[in-house]
């Protein structure tokens, strides 16, 4: 990456503050660009689910995963759950959804709760491991909520065999793919349960899934499953804990602290080291290339990078510690490389532009919270805000709220102590975009923006882009005038 003109300023940049030119290319299409990461986490999307507990549990992993990005299972839930998560997430199929699941005497109520939790809008009733009918939100619109789902679900839909998806991982069988939709779009379907040979239901595909998966390559392990990654902190067992996630077959470890440049973080990073990892260690947060320096002596292979830009956090405001993340980003990634290693750019983007302007900056991949919360795959549960407004409640990570949930254990009066402090805010309503209320909606967004930067610097990979981007410095007003009009001026 080099500055317009030379012009380098003095001052610390954040994402607003820079822009990208366009320069001479014969990149034809944005299908041309190859978005993996080049970190050794396997992504083919450089794109990390941030280790929020209101942002990344089982189904965020499993959905981001098809679609090449990896979510980082949060540090405080307890391992044994974080073990079958894992497991979960590895059995599941690369192509086919794991559908949310009800028997035929459960009730509406159950099935309205759980229906918002998968983008495609509907659950498979299921008896004896049988598939017996399914349920729509629609089906149960004016249904009394104690009525039993046999009552209302449709009974006898159609239906595809899981054996045509058998080898269908990211487009390599386009040819299935491309039959599954011709199927689903001729009986004008958006969605379908996909059975086995015995009529056992194993997952659903829908019109838009199927497209996904002629264009995204997922995220596997050398064994062709979906990759996942986990946090853990920088207290306790630490080197007890590696060994017991590395075992459940982690793909990536996160050491995670809001402050990375302190000694804990070192020795928590040895820790790690002692259990000799094959995996990526990812060490944060920092903002600095001293601190680079150090965490990867410590045995970091990737950096965590930004303190402050998150929009749960509140650090900057309470302290007045941080740093803007372009800036960060950008002199952590330029240690990072002389030092043969990588940075992920964690918080601050709320928009494409954003992760092409990290990337752009040096960061292998970026990290999203908060963006990813107002989904159907967030772990909280769907809201309405009286105004027909869905939402899901989210929460910075050092909020009172997550510290009372990490201190669950400690005594009353330890916990009552550390509840006095908090750098983040503890409830904050993240409304779901009617236009993008899947994950899956937001990484089209996001990679459709990324690829399309690669095309105007004419790079074809992210290393590439990296080393042809032009960036410039612009005012506000340069900022403001980027900015499209929902109405006329």
């Amino acid at each position: 990456m080099r500055f317009l003109n030379g012009h380098e300023t003095n001052q610390d940049l954040t994402y607003g503050d820079v822009f990208l030119t366009p320069s001479r290319s014969d990149v034809a299409s944005r299908f041309d660009v190859d978005l993996s990461s080049v970190d050794g986490t396997g992504t083919t999307v450089p794109l990390v689910v941030a280790n929020m507990t209101a942002v990344s549990g089982r189904r965020m992993s499993e959905t981001v995963a098809r679609r090449g990005a990896m979510a980082v299972i949060p540090q405080d839930i307890p391992v044994s759950v974080v073990q079958d998560v894992i497991a979960s997430v590895k059995s599941a199929h690369p192509v086919i959804e794991t559908a949310i699941v009800l028997s035929p005497e459960d009730p509406v109520d159950t099935a309205l709760s759980l229906i918002g939790k998968r983008a495609h809008g509907a659950a498979l009733v299921v008896e004896d491991g049988k598939l017996v009918g399914v349920l729509t939100a629609a089906d149960c619109q004016g249904i009394d909520r104690y009525s039993q789902v046999h009552t209302v679900m449709s009974t006898n839909p159609l239906t595809l065999n899981a054996a045509d998806f058998a080898g269908a991982q990211g487009g390599v069988n386009g040819a299935e793919l491309r039959a599954a939709f011709n199927t689903l779009n001729d009986a004008r379907l958006r969605f379908a349960p996909v059975v086995d040979e015995q009529g056992n239901a194993i997952g659903v595909v829908s019109r838009k899934g199927l497209v996904r998966s002629s264009i995204y390559t997922p995220a596997l392990d050398a064994q062709g499953r979906l990759r996942i990654a986990a946090a853990v902190g920088i207290n306790g067992d630490v080197a007890g804990k590696t060994a017991a996630l590395l075992e459940a077959g982690v793909d990536t470890l996160v050491v995670d602290t809001a402050h990375g440049h302190q000694q804990k973080m070192i020795d928590a990073l040895r820790a790690v080291r002692s259990v000799s990892p094959t995996v990526p260690v990812v060490a944060g947060n920092v903002v600095t290339a001293s601190a680079v320096a150090d965490l990867v002596e410590a045995g970091a292979d990737i950096l965590k990078v930004g303190v402050g830009p998150g929009a749960m956090c509140t650090t900057r405001m309470q302290t007045g510690v941080g740093r803007p993340q372009f800036s960060a980003v950008l002199e952590t990634a330029t240690e990072a490389r002389r030092l043969g290693k990588h940075v992920w750019a964690d918080g601050g983007v709320r928009h494409p532009r954003d992760v092409a302007l990290a990337i752009a900056a040096g960061a292998s991949q970026v990290m999203i919270g908060s963006w990813f919360a107002g989904t159907h795959e967030s772990p909280g549960d769907l809201h309405d805000d009286g105004n027909g407004r869905l939402y899901k409640e989210s929460f910075g990570m050092a909020s009172a709220r997550a510290v009372a949930a990490r201190t669950a254990q400690s005594e009353a009066f330890d916990r009552a102590r550390k509840g006095l402090y908090e750098e983040g805010i503890s409830s904050s309503k993240m409304y779901l975009d009617p236009k993008r209320p899947g994950v899956e909606d937001l990484i089209d967004d996001i990679t459709s923006g990324v690829r399309s930067s690669c095309t105007y610097a004419g790079a074809r990979s992210l290393e590439e882009f990296h080393e042809r981007a032009v960036v410039g410095v612009q005012s506000a007003a340069g900022y403001a005038e980027g900015r499209p009009l929902a109405t006329s001026w």
